[in-house]
This record gives structure tokens, sequence and C-alpha cells, in this order.
């Protein structure tokens, strides 16, 4: 019997059934039992103890769950639990953080990470919401909080379109509304995928003709994207200031400031596609290196290393001299 064991909920489609197996050999290779399909969908609590397939959860020595598409409210309820139990990868502070676009760009702003200027108030204070859009000369995004691929995510033109949106928005469950500004783009992005504070690859999304969203779901297309070394010391600060093991951060280039910004922060990146890593985004196996070694450290630290630990400070100067290095290494 292996030393240490882990569990894993990983995406099947996409590609996704060939990544576990690779991460399940090498987790093999050093020793280390991987136990698939732990969907906490199907688990349940009593007596002080998590159980899902006939394994007790917290007897595990980590988990590793990386399912973005069949998450659900219930699930992120046990891995709130559980994250508290064992470590988890992502660690769930981060991944509550990440999951909150609002909690995201305020974090990102407290560090001084160029992102989206935005406003976040009651949904009922519509005239707060007219002067922000005012300010930016009548146009804005609205966003739900949560979610991903772009779902939700309206344009809106005008402060009439806000008086047209808000009697639905007053519908919803969610307390609050949130804008921000819209940003002068070339409806291009770049996705810095990194695990362990370490850059793994970039790539880049576009849109498809006559939109503005460059996410996959609303059909925009992923392109090959050299990265420059200012992209990735950005991605690698954001990724570092939210406490994610494994992230992709999400940048665009604001043409009205000349900067870099970072739109969003997620904590369950895909991995390269088979389509896609045969048209050449081919980072599939050094994403895995990476995961495969942060899982072994934290493993094998025991009880030296708790949950609480991992969501780590922010500290720039910090991260100054180790992402520079890593930036040379991997670009220049």
């Amino acid at each position: 019997m292996a030393p240490h064991r882990v569990g894993l909920w990983m995406y099947q489609n996409s590609g996704g059934t060939e990544i576990e197996r690779k991460i399940v050999s090498k987790l093999n290779e050093r020793n280390i039992e991987a136990i698939t399909g732990l969907d906490l969908n199907h688990a349940s609590a009593h007596n002080g103890s998590i159980f899902c397939n006939g394994h007790v959860m917290e007897e595990l020595d980590l988990f590793f769950s990386y399912n973005a598409g069949q998450q659900g409210p219930f699930q992120v309820y046990l891995y709130q639990t559980l994250s508290s139990m064992i470590p988890t990868i992502n660690n769930y502070s981060a991944f509550e953080l990440t999951e909150d676009k609002f909690r995201t760009a305020h974090r990102l702003k407290t560090y001084g990470i160029p992102t989206a200027d935005h406003i976040v108030c009651n949904k009922n204070n519509i005239e707060q919401l007219k002067e922000h859009l005012r300010f930016w000369q009548g146009t804005a995004i609205c966003k739900p909080v949560n979610g991903w691929g772009g779902r939700g995510i309206i344009k809106l033109e005008s402060e009439r379109d806000l008086d047209l949106l808000h009697p639905y928005i007053s519908q919803q469950d969610s307390p609050q509304f949130y804008i921000e500004r819209v940003i002068e783009n070339d409806f291009t992005d770049y996705r810095i995928d990194v695990v362990d504070n370490k850059y793994v690859a970039c790539y880049g999304r576009k849109a498809a003709p006559g939109s503005w969203k460059t996410n996959v779901t609303s059909g925009g297309s992923v392109m090959r994207r050299e990265p420059t070394a200012e992209v990735v010391e950005l991605a690698l600060k954001a990724a570092k200031a939210t406490g994610l093991e494994v992230a992709g951060v999400d940048i665009i280039y604001d043409i009205e400031h000349q900067q870099y910004v970072v739109l969003e922060v997620n904590g369950i990146p895909a991995f390269a596609t088979p389509d896609q890593e045969q048209a050449g985004l081919d980072f599939n196996d050094t994403k895995i290196s990476y995961l495969v070694d942060l899982i072994e450290r934290t493993v094998t630290q025991g009880d030296s290393t708790k949950p609480e630990l991992f969501a780590t400070e922010f500290n720039p100067a910090d991260l100054a001299a180790s992402s520079s290095s890593l930036v040379k290494d991997k670009i220049l």
C-alpha cells in the first residue's frame, strides 16, 4: 500500500480522461495512490466524517478538485468543510475568493495590480450606478459576480439599458449589482497558466466576428500567443495575490491607458484539448509535472502543513526576485 493517498475529481470531457490518467500514473511513480471519481455531489457527512464512494475523505492526504463544468453548490459546500480538515488544491479560501469577480478585483486593486475599474453596490441603489455610468461615458459591462464562460455578461450602452435591466436584476437572489468600466481593447486576450507560483504557458483567445467576448463558450477561438515578460510577471503577481496554487489569469491590453490589465483569475483553468494540442498548445505535460510536484511536496510535508497555511500573504517585494528569474528562464 502506498504511504500517501490523494483523492481526485477531474473533468472527463475534452481530453480530461487522458489528463487524469497521466496525473495518476505520475503520482503512482512517486508511490502516491490516487483515488479518482470522488464527486462530492455523491458524498454525505455524519459522525464527524465525510464519506464519498466508500472512502472517508478526511483520511486522504490531499484532495484535488478540477471540474468547473459539473461543479454545484452542494459539492462546494462540502469542499469548504473538507478543506478545513485536509489540504485541498486549490485551497478553499483562494477558490472561494476567485469564484467571486468583485472580491477578486477588490483584492487585485488592494495589491496595486491593474484590473478593471468597477463598482459593486446594493442592487436597488440604481442612482449610484448611474453616476458611475456617466463617469464612464455611459457604457459599462454588467456581470454576475460568480459564474464562468461569459455567462450572464451584458454590455450597457446607456443609462436606458440600465433602466431596462434593473427590473430583472431586482428579481434575482443576489443582493449586489456589479459593473465594470468598458476597456478599449482589440478583442483578444492572454491566458497565462500558473501552477505553484510557476509560469506554465501562455495562449490567447479571440472574439468571434461582431462579438466582444473572448470566451470560447461565447464563440471565441483559441490562438497561439507569445508571452512577454510583463504579461507573465503580472499573471504571477495576480495568482500570488489570490493565493491560488493553480490559476489561469486572463489579461487584456487597455489601449486607452496603454497598460495590461488583469480581467479575471480562474481557479480551474482547462488543460489544452486534443485539438488544441495538435494546433501547437503543448503545455499539458509541463502543467501535469508541476501539479504532481506540488501534490507530492504537500503530502510529504505531513503534519507540518495545515490547510490554513496555504493561502499565503502576497508580498510584492518577495515576488520580484523569483518572478524575474522565472520569466528569464521561460521567456528570454
